[in-house]
């Protein structure tokens, strides 16, 4: 069977640095500088998230001490004193059965760091980093290697047993004779859902089937 691509709930930090919506800009600072991270986020009620406070938002105080007025409405977010006032809003969030992908593209999207991850009542479960979704690239090539053949063995015809698999700095290089090469485009897509995968080559020589009379 194809295997389950790794989610956000694999790789996120169950652990999140967060304060509530009351807590005032230097709660926020020392929260920042003890937990040595860059962003918290802002809870409310039973733990549901409502924005997210950067170190950008807290630095437009000091932004704003030599330039008066601001442009829009910046100068009320330079004199704002509490993370309700300062977070941005509404928080851009993943669930933990995101793929990587999908929080990949959320992250770009809105140019964040960092999502927090929610459940289906938008409480907090963690919070889930670029660098957390990079961890699935640093598996040992010998593992990847391993589950590439286990994919190959139970999702391509029996001419592709034979196939070899190499794996270079989580490079795949499926090389050999195979009868069918019409397969191949379908192999590449079954390769890039082992976990650790950065691409997939083909050293791959068609041979025709060998026939019985």
């Amino acid at each position: 069977m194809i295997p389950n691509p790794p989610t956000v709930g694999d790789v996120m930090t169950s652990t999140v640095v967060a304060v509530a919506r009351g807590a005032s800009f230097k709660e926020i600072v020392r929260t920042l500088a003890k937990w040595k991270v860059s962003a918290v986020t802002v809870l409310e009620g039973r733990n549901r998230v409502i924005g997210v406070v950067s170190e950008a938002d807290l630095l437009r105080k000091e932004e704003a001490r030599d330039v008066a007025p601001l442009p829009g409405g910046e100068t009320a977010r330079a004199e704002a004193v509490t993370a309700g006032q300062l977070m941005t809003a509404p928080a851009v969030t993943v669930r933990a059965d995101a793929s990587l992908a999908q929080a990949a593209r959320a992250m770009a999207l809105h140019r964040v760091k960092r999502l927090p991850v929610v459940d289906a009542e938008g409480r907090l479960r963690g919070v889930v980093s670029r660098g957390d979704l990079l961890k699935v690239f640093v598996r040992p090539d010998a593992d990847i290697a391993r589950d590439v053949r286990r994919v190959a063995a139970e999702c391509l015809p029996a001419s592709w047993e034979s196939v070899e698999v190499r794996v270079d700095e989580g490079v795949v290089t499926l090389g050999g004779l195979v009868h069918d090469t019409s397969v191949v485009p379908l192999a590449a897509r079954l390769v890039r859902t082992v976990e650790g995968v950065v691409d997939v080559t083909f050293d791959i020589t068609s041979s025709p089937p060998v026939t019985v009379s």
